[in-house]
């Protein structure tokens, strides 16, 4: 605080007059020292001067010629930062996967690093498929065409979980050219991202293009609800995540699969990404078959609210939603009120 430097010990009696000796400033502090009956000047952020051991805000003294006089006792506080109170040599000042948000910035820069050590951003590149898909703004010239939304939402969420989006390639149906496309991007990606193509279809060759490449497969769908053609495999040290085609299906499971992945590719916990909180129901849930059900929904105060529109293609809907509320399979059913798992979106 600005005010006065002074030695606790001459307060023992008021009111005390004190001799103005010098002024500390903030980068050039005072040489002198403070001896009894003096005190000095001093300013917010300057260095307490030898001798002094408190600070009397400028509002409880007055000033009298060269002397400051303090006609009553100014209370406990000292107005001094200790050194080492906020942190010592030797302390831990951000912890390893520690995200480099603002707040940690200015701690890393508050203990006078000029450096930090980081994980490298992973390279994604995106590999969409579908003869359908046509560029947004473009499908309403043709009613063949779908606006290709999947790639646009991809591409946020992998820059959103701190990744890099290194290509991003729309191909069509044609197994040669995917495979093309695939060999290109395995050169450079640390992961590749692939959405569509993963059912059992003629003209499905979401796994097959990356069978020349030497595709090995660690599973080929999982038993959720949206997602179930979600298939995950590598090619050498490429990483391989197939999502499925409709949009609103390939961003669930980006949240459930792609998050956490390039989460601790990057070093950062895994409860970054999969931080689930329980929370009451708002409204009943249907019972749940053998897949295991990731319901769009509000989260209001403490209660979720599912969304009525939970088909795949339901890309409004998934706007709207801001959690994943999570039901177990072959659940019966869950009443208002009973306590769910949520994810925030």
């Amino acid at each position: 605080m600005d005010g006065y430097a002074v030695r606790n010990a001459d307060l023992a009696s008021f009111p005390v007059s004190l001799a103005i000796v010098g002024q500390s400033f903030p980068g050039a502090g005072w040489p002198g020292t403070v001896e009894p009956g003096t005190c000095a000047r001093i300013f917010t952020g300057a260095p307490i001067p030898e001798g002094a051991d408190r600070v009397v805000i400028q509002e409880q003294v007055r000033l009298e010629d060269r002397d400051a006089i303090i006609d009553a006792e100014p209370g406990s506080t000292m107005w001094v930062r200790a050194q080492g109170r906020d942190f010592s040599a030797g302390d831990e000042i951000l912890s390893a996967g520690r995200l480099l948000d603002p707040a940690a910035l200015i701690a890393a820069a508050g203990a006078d690093c000029a450096e930090v050590d980081v994980a490298i951003r992973p390279r994604v590149a995106l590999l969409i498929t579908g003869d359908e898909l046509a560029q947004p703004g473009t499908a309403r010239q043709s009613v063949l065409a779908i606006p290709d939304s999947v790639s646009v939402g991809v591409s946020a969420f992998v820059e959103q979980w701190g990744a890099i989006v290194a290509d991003c390639v729309r191909v069509g149906d044609n197994l040669a050219k995917l495979t093309a496309a695939a060999r290109e991007m395995a050169q450079t990606a640390n992961v590749i991202v692939i959405t569509g193509g993963a059912s059992v279809g003629e003209r499905d060759f979401a796994k097959a293009m990356f069978e020349p490449l030497g595709l090995e497969l660690l599973f080929s769908r999982i038993a959720i609800r949206p997602g179930k053609p979600a298939w995950f495999g590598r090619i050498g040290d490429t990483l391989l995540l197939g999502l499925p085609g409709n949009p609103t299906s390939a961003l669930v499971t980006a949240r459930l699969l792609l998050a956490p992945l390039l989460s601790l590719m990057q070093g950062r916990p895994l409860e970054e990404a999969l931080g689930w909180q329980r929370t009451g129901l708002a409204s009943p849930l249907p019972a749940c078959d053998a897949r295991e059900t990731f319901h769009r929904a509000r989260l209001s105060g403490c209660l979720v609210s599912r969304l009525d529109f939970q088909e795949s293609h339901a890309q409004k809907a998934l706007a709207d939603a801001d959690v994943l509320a999570r039901q177990p399979a072959y659940s019966p059913g869950m009443a208002e009120g009973e306590m769910v798992d949520v994810l925030r979106l």
